[in-house]
């Protein structure tokens, strides 16, 4: 039973949104400016990482006018390397996204707690079951079917985007904070910084902020839901990408003249300081609020987007056939919807910090998402066939997919260098999910033939 078309432009355009502002925006920065050690290489490296995430929206707003079905972040690794790719890389990243899912929920639940519950009552045990209420709440959400899930991510997204908004207002409550003139500093003191050194600050920088652009790759796995997807999914993941651009320019602009660029190097609850400096004392019960909603959002979104995934993973025999059915008269998924959300439930026991899972969730992210770019040139031969006017194809190609993909092997090299054990230790989990494709085949094929 193939899903039905129901989102529009404006329902995915807020797919891109949510997909990509997470809590990283109220993190990162810090970790950036701390990397970058002077501010117009902090800004700089902002700037790049928005332009190479304008590169790589161009480059999957291709890939999804030319192959717009369901769960296509897994089916275009099947159709253009081998399914165990597929498998391996999708399930790296609906395990990482289910994970980030947990932790995620708990950082709002930690700020929602301080909020609801005496102090006494504020421990890690009820901020896990406030968390895991969470994501059941959701889960419930979404299995009221794509229409009632989608508007409840409309309304989040947009509450997200005031949310920031607001924040942005602070450069307008009151002078800029002072701060000490900032030097960048090499290894050896007094030594002048070669170039060398400014490109592994910025390597560093874009691992980070890799992090807090990326997801907007997903929302190719709604093509086969989504009304005229050639036309509709290359514009909302343009729009939505351009406005979340614009959104994390303006914050880091003010996260710099409110806080002072040599205090946001070691600063915490950054947002928080932005909310204080225009709300006073009730900034950070305003704040909580406004970041749980944030964290819903984000949730939500992520059990819109992963169970597609797992969806056309059942279709392709790389899962059990259970995970297409759909429910008739919802047309849920529910049983990768389900899956999906016990694994995220599950992990909220075992949920990192976000320090511990950022070098692993990027480096296994660079691998898929310069080998998902790179099928863009074989599916302009695979499609060279197709009406122009149907499809989008984007200008200065091949040029943009290459720096894109140049981009990620850059950050992908730039972890190695600064944490070696979580690129090895990524690249052998890539590794263990292939060989564990290779022998569930093995076992199919026995099945089939005893």
């Amino acid at each position: 039973m193939a899903p039905k078309k129901q989102l529009s432009l404006f329902d995915l355009s807020m797919i891109v949104i949510s997909l990509v502002i997470g809590m990283g925006i109220f993190k990162t920065p810090v970790r950036v400016a701390s990397a970058a050690q002077i501010p117009e290489l902090f800004f700089l490296a902002w700037i790049i990482g928005g332009l190479v995430a304008l590169c790589g929206a161009l480059t999957y707003a291709e890939i999804g006018s030319r192959f717009p079905v369901t769960g296509g972040y897994y089916k275009v690794f099947s159709a253009f390397y081998h399914p165990s790719i597929a498998f391996a890389i999708n399930c790296i990243i609906i395990v990482s996204n289910a994970g980030s899912v947990a932790a995620v929920s708990l950082i709002g639940a930690e700020y929602l707690s301080k909020v609801i519950l005496p102090l006494d009552m504020q421990t890690e045990f009820y901020r896990i079951i406030i968390a895991a209420i969470t994501i059941v709440l959701f889960y419930i959400v979404n299995l009221l079917g794509l229409k009632v899930s989608a508007k409840a991510q409309n309304v989040l997204s947009v509450i997200k985007m005031g949310m920031v908004l607001t924040l942005i207002g602070a450069v307008f409550a009151g002078p800029a904070a002072v701060s000490q003139t900032p030097v960048f500093e090499t290894g050896i003191a007094g030594a002048v910084p070669a170039w060398s050194d400014y490109g592994k600050a910025l390597g560093i920088c874009l691992i980070a902020i890799s992090f807090t652009f990326g997801g907007y790759q997903q929302t190719i796995n709604f093509g086969g839901e989504t009304k005229n997807p050639n036309k509709v999914v290359p514009r909302a993941i343009i729009i939505g990408l351009a406005i979340i651009i614009a959104l994390y320019m303006a914050i880091n602009y003010a996260y710099v003249r409110v806080i002072g660029f040599e205090q946001l190097k070691t600063a915490e609850s950054i947002a928080a300081i932005l909310a204080g400096k225009i709300f006073g004392p009730a900034g950070f019960t305003l704040l909580s609020g406004l970041i749980y909603l944030s964290v819903l959002g984000y949730v939500n979104v992520n059990l819109l987007s992963n169970p597609r995934a797992m969806y056309a993973m059942g279709e392709e025999k790389a899962l059990p056939s259970l995970f297409t059915r759909i429910s008739k008269r919802t047309d849920v998924m529910y049983v990768s919807l389900t899956v999906f959300a016990v694994i995220a439930v599950f992990t909220l026991f075992y949920a990192q910090t976000f320090e511990k899972i950022l070098n692993y969730t990027i480096f296994l992210d660079c691998i898929g998402m310069a080998t998902s770019a790179a099928t863009l040139f074989f599916l302009r031969k695979r499609t060279a066939d197709l009406d122009k006017k149907t499809i989008y194809s984007m200008r200065l190609y091949p040029l943009l997919p290459l720096i894109f993909i140049a981009a990620y092997l850059f950050v992908a090299l730039s972890i190695y260098s600064d944490d070696p054990k979580a690129a090895i230790n990524g690249l052998i989990i890539f590794a263990g999910f292939i060989v564990i494709y290779f022998i569930s085949v093995f076992f199919n094929k026995n099945k089939q033939t005893g």
